[in-house]
């Protein structure tokens, strides 16, 4: 996706594309069919509603089609730089992992994640969840003997009594 931000895509270009091309441009992503069609739903909101201009609130981007509150945290986040946490699979997993939430869904993870991460590390702590998440703390088998948080870590302490 980086390739097409540095080439310039914007809402104008992507309902040139029309569904059938655009799909074919972002196909090596998951659900593309689905994205591609709610991309240009959005894209002529986006260039009727708001002159060509990604809103700026949270409100106004969860009322486009196919965005949620992760996806709308994400462009708040990385776009305009605002201290959010967007909470996907992996955020949830490490946030769940270290013991700094026990909740039962994203949004409810966010909110206590929110509290204790201070606002200057925002947002760039979703990244830093993501990728000790994609590459030590993995699902299905977490890499905590090279984990530099393994001293620290309440399930790492469960795994190690575990082998006693």
């Amino acid at each position: 996706m980086t390739d097409l931000h540095k080439s310039g895509l914007n809402a104008q270009k992507i309902l040139k594309l029309g569904v059938k091309r655009f799909e074919s441009v972002i196909k090596t992503i998951g659900l593309a069919p689905t994205k591609a069609k709610n991309i240009l739903k959005l894209s002529k909101i986006i260039v009727e509603d708001y002159n060509g201009e990604i809103p700026k609130t949270r409100q106004e981007l969860e009322a486009l089609p196919g965005v949620g509150r992760k996806t709308a945290n994400v462009i708040l986040g990385e776009i305009f730089r605002e201290p959010t946490l967007a909470v996907d699979t992996h955020v949830y997993r490490v946030g769940f992992r270290l013991g700094l939430h026990r909740e039962t869904s994203a949004e409810k993870a966010e909110s206590v994640l929110m509290k204790l991460i201070p606002p200057e590390y925002l947002p760039d702590a979703h990244h830093w969840f993501i990728l000790h998440g994609r590459y030590t703390c993995k699902a299905q088998r977490p890499l905590c003997d090279e984990c530099i948080l393994n001293d620290l870590c309440p399930s790492n302490q469960a795994l190690a009594a575990k082998d006693l």
